[in-house]
């Protein structure tokens, strides 16, 4: 079954590389990302955070030159949700994009909740990334 989406963006008037070399880095996600997570830790090769859903897993995908920054949260319940995300570059800019998927059993207002947060975690970063 398909689940409903919803592409959230902001504009950031810096290079892609600088962007996206900010944001694939995890241990930057407290900075930015207080929807997904407070603190983040690494444990060998995995990534773990606590978050407003209880300590979860965090995996990305592999560094790579064309500013995909997807990654697959895993929350203590098990349940994992991948999270499609991009940097694009634009002229001296870019545009960072995610794409948030409504999980089964969300209420439109849980829904909305989610989107809201997520804006918000992308205006803190596009905020930081531009103070340079």
């Amino acid at each position: 079954m398909t689940s409903m989406t919803r592409h959230l963006s902001t504009v950031v008037d810096r290079p892609a590389e600088v962007v996206y070399d900010y944001a694939s880095d995890p241990a930057n996600l407290p900075a930015w990302a207080a929807g997904l997570s407070s603190s983040v830790e690494r444990v060998g090769d995995r990534w773990f955070a606590d978050s407003p859903m209880g300590r979860i897993e965090l995996s990305f995908a592999p560094r790579n030159p064309f500013g995909v920054l997807d990654h697959t949260v895993t929350l203590p319940t098990g349940e994992a949700t991948y999270n499609p995300m991009r940097v694009i570059a634009d002229g001296t800019g870019c545009e960072v994009v995610f794409s948030l998927r409504r999980r089964p059993g969300m209420t439109d207002a849980e829904f909305e909740a989610d989107a809201t947060a997520v804006q918000a975690d992308l205006e803190t970063l596009k905020t930081l990334l531009e103070k340079d």
